[in-house]
């Protein structure tokens, strides 16, 4: 089974992400889940993005990838939204990524250097019509970084949510996540 660490979004570690954490658990997995808020979470998303421009998107960052420094090296990373920057720059550039799971975020891989490194798998979730996903060229980016990896996934849900794998927020989406998380698992079982 994988050892993981799972990235919170701009909410916060809300109930909705340890869920998604107790299923991969679940699935026998060992989870950690750093929280780059000191446990503050937040009502709506223009909370915790004004929180996370506060506190300086930098140190939340930097923050994420403290608590990534007393963990093994062969870790899966899984981030959420705000969650998949330091997701994906763990995954590009700490020797070791077993793999990797972006929701509902992406960036292009040159942001984190040369590129998607070989031999690691890679997993993207996002809907269509998501105002971020896909209004904001993730989606574009994903595309590129599946077609780049090796071993890419791109799955992309019909809708306009963004967050919508969290079940404690109004924007969870029951059939898109639960398709999602199965994907996950299913993943992560390879």
């Amino acid at each position: 089974m994988s050892e993981v660490v799972l990235f919170h979004h701009a909410q916060g570690l809300t109930p909705g992400v340890v869920a998604i954490a107790d299923e991969l658990r679940r699935a026998g997995h060992t989870v950690h889940t750093p929280d780059s808020y000191d446990g503050r979470t937040f009502e709506t998303l223009e909370e915790g993005i004004g929180y996370a421009k506060e506190v300086g998107f930098g140190t939340i960052g930097e923050r994420a990838l403290a608590a990534a420094k007393g963990l093994p090296e062969e870790l899966v990373y899984i981030g959420i939204s705000l969650g998949v920057m330091p997701a994906q720059q763990l995954a590009q550039t700490r020797p070791g990524a077993r793999s990797a799971v972006l929701l509902e975020a992406c960036v292009p891989p040159a942001e984190f250097g040369s590129g998607w490194p070989e031999g690691v798998p890679v997993q993207v979730h996002g809907m269509d019509a998501d105002p971020f996903f896909a209004g904001e060229g993730d989606i574009d980016a994903a595309r590129e970084l599946v077609k780049e990896a090796a071993d890419g996934e791109l799955f992309v849900y019909p809708g306009d949510r963004h967050l919508f794998v969290d079940s404690s927020l109004s924007t969870y989406d029951a059939e898109a996540a639960t398709l999602a998380v199965r994907r996950i698992v299913d993943f992560l079982s390879r």
